[in-house]
């Protein structure tokens, strides 16, 4: 299965990726991991990158692009890929078409998990993490037993910078406007899914196998 996964932040994304990828058995692929790994590298192509984010810039299409170009040459996306962040915007799309169309591969599906926003507002600024070891809790879906610490090691529960409720709702904007054009891009040709996230995992999970074929 080669497979785009889409969605604004705390619509479930993530768990449905780690999911998709176990039952498929395929890679994972999105560029900030791509290129956290190519910064470990001496490569010229990650040293341009990471100039480009030590300044707080994004890096330019025809760099990502290749780098993605680059990852999709590896052995164990012979049999698909799940990406993730990837493309962000139309001429991203384009490029990445071309890319398949080279290797003679076409995309199964873009799965775009949508949700309500001001529900994923509460989901996002009711979350708080442990500083310690990072378990996640919830203040009204998946409270602690004792408040404000951490049930595995007793360490202290934080609301994350990227949490709070003003934060969440600009990244949700930033996310509107920069992949709305992209959603109505695949939506043009016919390969993609929307899916509703706002329910259980379950749900949204099995949603997706059956549109898939499973």
């Amino acid at each position: 299965m080669r497979i785009i996964i889409m969605g604004p932040p705390g619509v479930g994304k993530g768990t449905e990726a780690e999911l998709l990828i176990k039952h498929y058995n395929i890679p994972h692929i999105s560029t900030g991991n791509i290129f956290r790994e190519l910064f470990e590298t001496e490569l010229e192509i990650g040293k341009i990158a990471k100039s480009y984010i030590n300044r707080g810039e994004l890096v330019p299409d025809d760099i990502t692009n290749e780098i993605v170009r680059e990852r999709l040459n590896e052995k164990d996306v012979e049999k698909g890929f799940l990406f993730d962040g990837f493309p962000r915007n139309i001429d991203q799309a384009k490029a990445f078409d071309a890319i398949l169309k080279e290797k003679n591969w076409k995309l199964d599906a873009v799965i775009n998990i949508e949700g309500n926003e001001e529900l994923i507002i509460k989901r996002l600024s009711g979350r708080r993490v442990c500083e310690k070891c990072g378990a996640i809790y919830h203040i009204t879906n998946k409270k602690p037993k004792v408040e404000g610490i951490c049930n595995v090691c007793g360490g202290k529960l934080i609301q994350r910078a990227d949490d709070l409720e003003d934060t969440v709702r600009r990244r949700l904007r930033i996310y509107k406007d920069q992949t709305a054009p992209v959603i109505g891009y695949y939506l043009a040709s016919g390969t993609i899914i929307n899916v509703d996230g706002t329910r259980s995992i379950d749900d949204t999970h099995n949603d997706i196998m059956k549109v898939l074929g499973e």
